[in-house]
């Protein structure tokens, strides 16, 4: 005999895939009438133009610091352009790892639902987009920067171990911070039209992304058992350690003729830096502690990652 108990989940339960389904299908229709193909929505045969930059000067990571005030700044926008190269290319990394996750999650899902469609539309995006990061390092001439060995290593790890609500925690991560800078870039005048493309075709898909992501960590963490919750603290944790000492690949000071050591402390020392980390990541971060994500030793990585204040 069924209990008041169980029937109360059972309709729990039924809200939960009916409200799945609802977001799936908007998404769905949103995709139809705002998605992108970069191959042909850009043009990447203009010439880069002169004096415009490949970042906003204030998210260098240098910006405001001593060293950046020593620099020229044919070097300060040299810099800007290699680090445009180093996110795009952890972007790529990230994107590839993101889409391993959809596929392992839609894995055991009913293969006709919306929701479904919906991640193998998401799939189609990222496939689109680390295409498009990966043509934006080459026409912007700096080299692509692939993640340590460790991180990668580290990334291989999460994709084998990460729970369900953890896949999502570890999407929005990838995104939402990424996605402030871009919505800062693509309508400033003094980026490269080709840079402000990528950031504007980016920003409209990824939003999706994020609300598709969002809308599943928060139901998966109600309704997850203890032990899954607790491994997606840890382990979303982690990735938020990672992915800040990732941000910017320090080869890219070399490449720039700085000293490796002394740009490296200056940027994990500047209180500008910092404040834009922080700010960039405080929508996922109050989103995160809403759902019961940042808790316990899960919250003290997050803190040591520099992402959350203390």
């Amino acid at each position: 005999m069924t209990t008041v108990t169980e029937t109360g989940a059972i309709r729990d339960a039924l809200g939960l895939l009916k409200d799945r389904e609802q977001v799936a299908e908007r998404l769905l229709e949103a995709s139809a009438k705002h998605s992108f193909d970069p191959d042909t929505e850009l043009d990447w045969d203009a010439p880069l133009e002169d004096g415009k930059w490949f970042w906003p000067p204030e998210l260098v990571s240098l910006y405001d610091t001593p060293l950046w005030r020593r620099m020229p700044e044919e070097q300060r926008m040299e810099l800007a352009r290699h680090e445009a190269a180093s996110l795009a290319s952890l972007g790529i990394w990230f994107e590839v790892i993101l889409m391993q996750l959809l596929v392992r999650h839609i894995y055991d899902k009913p293969l006709t639902s919306a929701h479904v469609r919906y991640a193998l539309t998401e799939i189609a995006d990222e496939c689109r987009h680390s295409k498009m990061f990966a043509r934006m390092i080459t026409k912007g001439g700096a080299p692509a920067y692939p993640v340590s060995r460790l991180h990668h290593n580290l990334g291989r790890l999460l994709k084998t171990v990460s729970t369900t609500p953890g896949s999502f925690a570890a999407t929005l991560l990838g995104e939402e911070i990424l996605d402030w800078m871009q919505r800062l870039t693509f309508p400033d005048e003094r980026v490269q039209p080709l840079v402000r493309g990528v950031t504007r075709i980016h920003v409209v898909e990824e939003a999706r992304h994020v609300r598709y992501a969002r809308e599943e960590l928060r139901r998966q963490m109600a309704t997850c058992p203890r032990w899954e919750a607790g491994l997606t603290r840890l382990s979303c944790g982690e990735a938020a350690r990672v992915f800040s000492f990732a941000f910017v690949n320090p080869q890219v000071y070399t490449n720039v003729g700085l000293d490796r050591n002394e740009a490296v402390a200056q940027a994990r020392a500047s209180d500008h830096r910092r404040e834009v980390m922080r700010t960039g990541a405080k929508r996922l971060t109050d989103f995160l502690d809403e759902t019961g994500v940042l808790r316990g030793v899960g919250r003290r990585l997050w803190v040591s990652s520099g992402l959350l204040a203390p």
